[in-house]
């Protein structure tokens, strides 16, 4: 019980201490599950984030849910998911209606603009660390590179850039062990 609680309340502050959303949540979530509590290590993590892209959802919430499973199975899922989302639920009910009545105020509106600055250099330094840990050697750089052509040039979905890494690695994989 005492694990299950853990998972809960480590989660909980991650939830209720990030603002930005998922991706804002990942250097927190790092350093919570990995430098903190030791749960899992550095590629453990790294693994969780894109299994947690590639599902569907919000990749914090499924990354939590990923977590919470590697440390209590079934049920460490759920109090990992609970406590990562249940902060969201009960300030976004308390705000919504405060908010929608002072929206129209010009202060207001700009401060929401800066917290999107905010947010974007959050999101930005979870990428770099997600660059310095996983892209590693020219062939991970090539299909970086490539993934990053196709998203953002031509509009490819990211379940057709992750299913194409996929095979990217085999690939690669493959050839190393016959070389």
């Amino acid at each position: 019980m005492k694990k299950y609680l853990a998972l809960f309340v480590s989660f909980f502050k991650v939830g209720i201490l990030t603002f930005g959303g998922g991706y804002a949540m990942l250097p927190m979530l790092q350093r919570e599950v990995v430098e903190r509590r030791g749960w899992i290590t550095e590629e453990q993590i790294l693994d969780c984030y894109a299994i947690g892209q590639c599902t569907p959802g919000v990749i914090a919430v499924n990354t939590s849910t990923y977590v919470g499973f590697l440390q209590g199975g079934a049920l460490g899922a759920v109090c990992a998911t609970l406590g990562v989302i249940f902060p969201s639920l009960l300030i976004i009910s308390a705000l919504a209606s405060i908010i929608r009545r002072i929206s129209h105020f010009d202060a207001v509106r700009h401060a929401f603009a800066g917290i999107r600055v905010a947010v974007s250099v959050l999101v930005l330094q979870a990428k770099l660390r997600l660059w310095k840990k996983g892209v590693k050697g020219p062939a991970a750089i090539g299909v970086w590179l490539a993934a990053l052509v196709l998203s953002a040039f031509f509009g490819v979905s990211a379940v057709w850039l992750v299913g194409a890494a996929i095979v990217a690695g085999l690939v690669l994989a493959w050839r190393e062990a016959k070389a």
